[in-house]
């Protein structure tokens, strides 16, 4: 990057610090710590609710899985606005009538501690797994661009969120993500204009869409019912909403955000807000990965994106094998270039013959090319083993540096470290929150001074940011981000999910029915997943559906249950 490249970056981030550690300069409570003293508009819960879940990962491995795969992952969001219209109906006024601190303190007025130890259990070892992948996310983009160490970068990454986390609390997150959306909205615009401004001068929107299209890249819809296809319409709907219903109802990352609003009218405009912001918003940024693969018909893509990896690839003994690789890779785009001058000339005339053609032809050269990067792969693995693979999240980095303006690289970088900062400074302070809040406050030490509270929330969310630094050192060998984080999260939300519709809804069902029905459920739910029966979005309504029916198993054969619902 360029030194103008820096000034922003650097400008960018250290004036989103600042802010959040103003604003929250006047915490001095554990209500206003965790909860910001439940006094936010809609807005910021909205606003902060989105940047919890848009993290690095998303602008990262979003991009990247549309140029492999296309538009599909689109479908997975398709359950979110159902979720949030539930949420705002049955979870938000329960949690704002309980005045609880935690989603789990609920589970031991309805059922026992024990489950509510199990639940927060659960999300802790989940949420603090993902929160060290939604770290390593960025720390990729440093040390491709500053060709240092990964670990490095990760460790310094991962400080300078928990620094102005460990001080300011959800209030110090709520504002710094209120002003990281806004600049991550204005960013993504910005990225889609750029991207469709380097294309061909005759080449506009319009036939980039239809070049991508063309190419089996625009598949944003999938009405087919297959269990084993992660993402078409039913898995969106059905296994997306159970997911997106257990993330925002049950996890504290999330219910967090939303307990901070002023009141339950607050909190569902928030909610709302998401549902309907949420899915364009993530339907532009493949969007942006489609463009991608079209500028990338007009010129020589990298065959594998991740420089690092090609660097060591050069300075080895198999330099010589990997520039005829590359060689053969370069007179294939040459050739192609024939075919997608055709292709885009017959896409103006509409001709659906030569269109056809031309498609075919470029099929095959993509064919082609991609036998060749499957070469590279085998190469790149033959001179090291342990070398990472996977450059699915670096495809958008590779195409933003090599190709952006100088000033603009550094503005699309800081929006991605921005994403990474809220979403991991949520997830930390929650994972701080129900430490304290189910552990500590509930069996260490309980009637303590607010004061003591504090401190030890401050010591608990320095002790998790280690936890999550530690953990996204060793994530590079997860694959696309995106959809490892997704899948932890299906291995748990489902169960998670069952447990609270149970307390909500099934008053027949008690605690300790409950309890083992969560434990024998989460077994049944990881064999599954290891056998790779279904596809994962679907674990989370089997999750949910098995414990509620091995609870009313259990609960027949322990009896009635005294452990009964009360009226909230």
């Amino acid at each position: 990057m360029s030194s103008i490249d820096w000034i922003v970056l650097i400008l960018t981030l250290l004036s989103i610090v600042a802010y959040g550690l103003y604003k929250s300069k006047n915490v001095k409570t554990i209500d206003g710590y965790i909860l910001s003293d439940r006094s936010l508009p809609w807005y910021t819960v909205g606003l902060s609710v989105m940047a919890t879940q848009a993290s690095a990962i998303t602008f990262l491995s979003a991009p990247g899985l549309a140029y492999t795969s296309g538009m599909s992952f689109a479908q997975f969001y398709f359950g979110l606005p159902l979720a949030m219209i539930v949420l705002c109906i049955t979870f938000v006024p329960i949690f704002h009538k309980l005045k609880v601190y935690t989603a789990y303190e609920f589970l031991e007025k309805r059922f026992d501690v024990k489950t509510r130890v199990l639940t927060a259990a659960l999300f802790l070892l989940q949420r603090g797994i993902s929160t060290g992948i939604t770290i390593f996310a960025p720390a990729i983009i440093l040390s491709t661009i500053l060709k240092i160490d990964l670990t490095l970068t990760t460790i310094g990454i991962g400080s300078l969120v928990v620094i102005y986390t460990v001080y300011g609390g959800t209030k110090a997150v709520s504002y710094t993500q209120l002003l990281q959306m806004s600049i991550i909205f204005g960013g993504l615009l910005l990225a889609g204009v750029l991207v469709v401004h380097l294309l061909p001068q005759d080449i506009g929107f319009k036939e980039a869409l239809h070049i991508a299209g063309k190419s089996g890249k625009a598949n944003a819809i999938d009405f087919k019912l297959d269990l084993n296809n992660q993402y078409t319409v039913w898995t969106g709907l059905i296994g997306g909403f159970f997911l997106q219903l257990s993330y925002f109802g049950t996890d504290q990352s999330q219910v967090g955000r939303y307990l901070t609003g002023s009141s339950v009218k607050e909190s569902r405009l928030g909610l709302l807000m998401n549902g309907l912001l949420k899915v364009p918003m993530q339907f532009c940024i493949l969007l942006i990965g489609i463009l991608v693969f079209a500028y990338y018909q007009y010129h020589t893509p990298p065959l594998f994106f991740n420089e690092q990896v090609i660097e060591q690839l050069e300075n080895s003994n198999h330099k010589q094998e990997y520039e005829n690789i590359k060689q053969r890779h370069e007179e294939i785009s040459q050739q192609k270039t024939v075919y997608i001058n055709q292709l885009t000339d017959a896409l103006k005339t509409k001709e659906e013959d030569k269109i056809d053609q031309a498609r075919a032809e470029l099929l095959k050269f993509n064919e082609n090319d991609q036998k060749l990067r499957t070469e590279l792969v085998e190469l790149i693995e033959k001179n090291d083993p342990n070398a990472d693979t996977n450059d699915n999240n670096y495809i958008f980095l590779r195409f933003v540096t090599d190709t952006f303006p100088k000033g603009l690289i550094g503005l699309l970088i800081a929006i991605i470290f921005l994403a990474s900062m809220g979403a991991t400074a949520s997830a930390i302070n929650s994972l701080s929150s129900t430490t304290v809040i189910d552990i500590y406050k509930r069996f260490v030490k309980k009637g303590a001074a607010d004061s003591h509270y504090l401190k030890v929330s401050r010591i608990s969310t320095f002790c998790w940011g280690i936890f999550t630094i530690g953990i996204a050192l060793y994530s590079s060998q997860l694959g696309n981000l995106l959809e490892a984080v997704n899948i932890l999260g299906s291995l748990f939300y489902g169960t998670i999910l069952g447990i609270f519709l149970v307390a909500f809804y099934v008053k027949s069902i008690g605690g300790k029915a409950v309890f083992w029905s969560a434990v024998i459920t989460e077994v049944i739910v990881i064999g599954i997943w290891r056998m790779d029966v279904v596809a994962f979005l679907w674990l989370n309504l089997i999750g949910c559906a098995l414990l509620i029916l091995i609870g009313f198993i259990l609960q027949y054969f322990l009896g009635k249950n005294n452990t009964q619902i009360k009226t909230v």
